[in-house]
C-alpha cells in the first residue's frame, strides 16, 4: 500500500470529483451518510452507469440520512437502480434524536473517505488508501446504521 492520498476541496465541483474518485476505486462496499444526499449527484446518468457496474460486479451499498424525501422526488434514476438491485443497496433513516448530525461522508471498502465537515458547506477532504483516515467515519456509520430504520423500501416508495 502507498502513502496517503489525501485531497483538500471547497467547491461543489471539486466534491463531485471527489465523489467520482470513491465510486471509481469501488470494489467491495460504498457506505454512506449525509442528511438527505441533496448535494451527491445520484440522479446523474454516468453516476447511475458506475453504480450500475459496481453492483454487477457484486458490490454492496448502504445509504443512511435524515430524510429521504430529496431522493423520493429528484432522483428517478436512483429509484430504479434500488429496485433493480434491492438484494445489493440498503437505505436507512435515522431517528430524530440523530437529526443534530451534520457532517456528510462516503467510506469505501475502508480504505477511501470522502468527508465534509459539515453538510451545509462544501469544505471537506478525500484521503485514498488511508485506512486509519476510515476508522473514526467507519465507527460513526455503523453506529448511525444501528440506530437507523429501513427507509426507501420498494413497497414504501411504490415502486
Amino acid at each position: 500500500m502507498g502513502a496517503p492520498a489525501i485531497t483538500h476541496f471547497d467547491s461543489r465541483a471539486g466534491f463531485e470529483a471527489q465523489w467520482r474518485a470513491c465510486l471509481a476505486a469501488a470494489r467491495e462496499r460504498i457506505d454512506l451518510f449525509d442528511p438527505d444526499f441533496a448535494v451527491f449527484p445520484l440522479g446523474a446518468s454516468e453516476v447511475d452507469a458506475a453504480l450500475r457496474t459496481y453492483l454487477k460486479g457484486g458490490g454492496s451499498l448502504r445509504l443512511a440520512m435524515h430524510s429521504p424525501a430529496h431522493i423520493e422526488r429528484h432522483y428517478p434514476r436512483f429509484l430504479r437502480l434500488l429496485r433493480d438491485y434491492s438484494h445489493a443497496v440498503a437505505c436507512r433513516a435515522t431517528p430524530r434524536t440523530l437529526h443534530g448530525l451534520t457532517d456528510s461522508f462516503c467510506i469505501v471498502d475502508g480504505r477511501h473517505v470522502l468527508r465534509r465537515f459539515h453538510s451545509g458547506y462544501m469544505r471537506g477532504e478525500a484521503a485514498f488508501d488511508a485506512p486509519e483516515a476510515v476508522d473514526l467515519p467507519g465507527h460513526r456509520f455503523e453506529a448511525i446504521w444501528a440506530e437507523s430504520q429501513a427507509a426507501l423500501q420498494p413497497g414504501t416508495t411504490g415502486l
